[in-house]
């Protein structure tokens, strides 16, 4: 799970190491990983340049804000619940 926010509001400091891919849709996006300990830090989408996603893991904020829309949801495990008053995208 991951949030985007608008890339021209993000600071990004220090190193990552880069791996690009195509995603199911056939679109590009580049995850971008701490050296040292290979989590995910942010990623890139080729088809949303103004947007940079975080894995919502990397926030240690207990109140962080629930998503308001679900994406690739057919990959997804099924104990996970979602609720039903977000948008759905297969």
């Amino acid at each position: 799970m991951q949030a985007r926010f608008p890339a021209d509001g993000i600071t990004i400091k220090g190193q990552s190491k880069a791996y690009r891919r195509s995603a199911d849709s056939g679109n590009q996006i580049t995850g971008h990983f701490c050296p040292e300990c290979g989590s995910t830090v942010y990623l890139t989408l080729d088809i949303e340049p103004d947007l940079i996603g975080v894995p919502v893991g990397a926030f240690a904020d207990p109140d962080f804000p629930a998503p308001p829309a679900s994406i690739y949801e057919q990959h997804r495990h099924h104990w996970i619940s979602l609720p039903e008053d977000i948008e759905h995208w297969q």
